[in-house]
């Protein structure tokens, strides 16, 4: 491998440590890519910063190996197409990460002193300084949601100010996040008590809309929201409709579109920046040695730690991957939001040899900004980042449970922060045999359901499926096992459509269950 194309302004560090390996590398980002991949099909190796790497791009390079993204985000490559055509894809996951969390505190600077219209005002010749008064971030309440590698970075830079730091992440363990001064906590409180709340999440389904009215009606009058994440967390209308009520400040960074025109945020911003937050000579110079060592080490000793999209090795049934996942999520939501502090695995049949595959899709279960095409090596990673402590167990197979799994997730602090699910595959179907001790469930765990654990009486069910009728919701599917030594039930209800919090709320109170949650699972 030898052909290397860079179609973007990336440090020319990446060249000189390719160069100097014997690669040939062509690099110009005055081209368009289109007419690069069309001029140069000999590229065996591809290294990106924004650029949209499309099927199409990828066809048009028949002896393409390896994209790298000289960044952590990839959502700009067509990685399962990659696949396809046997293409890895990899990233420098960290290596932006401080130019962005550095920029959180120039934004909240910036709008807190007046940066940008003072020095605009004094160079007219005016002399504002009391219009201008400012706030300072000393001793402020900052809350941080999202607590990867720029959040943590984030809590890290807050330390000079001397900031109370409030987290929410649902992945990160208590002990990890004391360790950064972070106070872990739900949303609403976070968007109650920070005077300065920053966004590090990715933009997914479950994020998409997050920040609405509910959170930001919570928020102090004069808080300040910056988001130098991804535009789709906020929920634009609703911010525009109490930013003038509540006086909130806005700091924003990222857009729908990365490029010239009309911003849909221009009227409700107090600063914003092109996005900004990557584009230091830093973050770019180790981006660009990071992908440039990636490559020389994938190329000559064929590692593949940061491949992003790997599929599975030889002998195991894809199938599987997907049931760790399905596993792992219904675990995940039946604790309810709270932190994950340890996960036990058990794998066993003909699963066990291959257990380290299956870390990915448990971690993309436990959070949507992992994704479950990483490597195993990614996900230890990952884990171990947080906190977690990861055990996989060894297995009696005299148990005789065929090719099928257990995890455990614990929050480390009490009885009721514990849950064991075990799954297998029946009939090609995907399915949860057991949730705690409750055994022989055999549920789909796909699309929406309605979980009630409560104590053995008779009617229960009854009131259960009557605020499920009286929310006009169809039950598919009914499984109520029955744990005859504590007397204790366990009501499994798959509905046709999400269970609204309404339904849930309501049988909360009619009934005092042990554990009440709504599931909807892709």
């Amino acid at each position: 491998m030898k052909h290397v194309l860079i179609p973007t302004k990336l440090d020319a560090i990446a060249q000189e440590i390719l160069s100097a390996k014997g690669f040939a590398v062509l690099q110009d980002a005055d081209t368009a890519l289109a007419e690069l991949v069309k001029a140069h099909p000999e590229t065996e190796a591809l290294i990106v910063r924004s650029e949209e790497v499309t099927a199409a791009v990828i066809d048009a390079l028949p002896n393409l190996k390896v994209v790298i993204r000289a960044g952590a985000g990839y959502d700009t490559i067509d990685t399962k197409h990659a696949r396809r055509r046997r293409v890895d894809v990899m990233n420098t996951p960290g290596a932006n990460a401080n130019g962005v969390a550095e920029e959180v505190f120039a934004l909240a600077l910036a709008c807190y002193r007046h940066v940008v219209p003072g020095d605009v005002t004094t160079r007219a010749g005016k002399w504002e300084k009391k219009k201008y008064m400012g706030r300072e971030l000393h001793r402020k309440t900052l809350g941080i949601v999202g607590l990867g590698n720029i959040g943590q970075l984030v809590a890290k830079r807050s330390a000079g100010f001397e900031m109370r730091l409030l987290g929410y992440d649902p992945v990160i363990s208590a002990a990890k996040a004391e360790d950064l001064g972070v106070k872990l906590v739900d949303l609403p409180t976070l968007f109650a008590e920070a005077d300065i709340v920053s966004l590090h999440v990715p933009e997914t389904d479950e994020t998409r809309g997050m920040v609405n009215r509910d959170l930001l009606g919570r928020m102090k009058k004069g808080a300040m929201l910056v988001n130098c994440a991804r535009s789709g967390i906020i929920n634009e209308a609703d911010l525009r409709a109490l930013k003038a009520e509540k006086g909130l400040l806005f700091c924003n960074d990222v857009y729908e579109a990365d490029a010239a025109g009309p911003k849909s945020v221009a009227d409700i911003a107090d600063v914003m920046l092109p996005h900004l937050g990557a584009n230091t000579r830093e973050a770019n110079s180790t981006a660009a040695r990071r992908a440039a060592e990636q490559l020389v080490a994938y190329a000559e000793k064929g590692v593949t730690t940061y491949v992003v999209n790997k599929g599975v090795p030889d002998g195991l049934d894809e199938a599987f991957q997907e049931l760790a996942y399905h596993v792992a999520a219904v675990a995940r939501q039946y604790l309810c939001g709270r932190a994950v502090h340890q996960i036990k695995c058990s794998f066993y049949g003909n699963l066990g040899p291959y257990a380290k595959w299956f870390l990915a899709p448990i971690c993309a279960a436990l959070s949507p900004e992992f994704d479950p095409l990483q490597d195993p090596e990614e996900a230890q990673m990952y884990l171990a980042e947080r906190g977690i402590a990861l055990e996989i167990r060894g297995t009696d197979e005299s148990k005789h449970y065929g090719n099928s799994m257990t995890i455990d997730l614990s929050d480390g602090d009490s009885a009721v922060g514990r849950v064991s699910v075990r799954g297998t595959i029946t009939e090609g179907n995907i399915m949860i045999s057991r949730i705690n001790d409750f055994d022989r469930l055999y549920f789909m765990p796909k699309g929406h359901a309605l979980l009630v654990q409560y104590t053995d009486r008779p009617g229960v069910l009854a009131r259960i499926t009557s605020a499920c009728a009286d929310a006009d919701l169809n039950i598919e599917d009914i499984r109520a096992p029955r744990d005859s030594v504590y007397a204790k039930a366990l009501a499994v209800l798959k509905t046709n459509a999400a269970v609204p919090a309404a339904v849930v709320e309501r049988i909360r109170t009619e009934i005092q269950p042990d554990v009440a949650i709504a599931i909807s699972i892709p």
